[in-house]
């Protein structure tokens, strides 16, 4: 009886070892995500499963998921920590210097100058005219970015790496 249960036990050790290591990367490394919503249109249409990266450091025009109260955010990062940021007439500053912004869809509409803490980050949606963001919210901490995604599994036909 005992060996039988050590020969089961032997048998099954090969999957329990995947399972855990599945576990450890979702909880640590990789996990997918759906975007709900269409504030990041044109980029993302609201209906895409992507993978988040959480040990991905974070640049600007990095498209990041935001613990945000109860609602997870999929944003755009444009200011990064110690920046000074502000919009003027559909226009975004950083250290008082024009931003090229090819994502915008929409105004963009104004926001006073402020400088960003050294946990801070400034997010924008790409569809501009519905976009709960930096501009209604505030900065976001670095606590609250739960990682960055830039790989669409589904749909299949858009299948891939997002480009910057």
């Amino acid at each position: 009886m005992k060996d039988k249960i050590i020969k089961s036990i032997k048998e099954l050790l090969p999957y329990i070892i995947i399972f855990i290591v599945v576990l450890l990367i979702r909880a640590f490394i990789a996990t997918p995500i759906k975007v709900n919503g269409n504030s990041m249109y044109k980029t993302l249409d609201g209906s895409e499963f992507m993978i988040l990266n959480k040990l991905s450091k974070i640049e600007r025009f990095d498209i990041v998921v935001v613990d945000s109260h109860s609602d997870e955010l999929i944003k755009r990062i444009y200011g990064l920590p110690g920046e000074k940021i502000s919009i003027e007439n559909n226009t975004i500053y950083i250290n008082d210097k024009k931003l090229e912004d090819i994502y915008a869809n929409g105004e963009t509409s104004d926001y006073e100058s402020i400088i960003l803490q050294d946990d801070e980050y400034f997010i924008l949606g790409d569809n501009r005219t519905v976009s709960l963001d930096s501009r209604i919210i505030g900065p976001v901490k670095k606590k609250q970015i739960k990682g960055t995604t830039n790989f669409i599994l589904y749909p299949f036909n858009r299948f891939g790496k997002l480009e910057k």
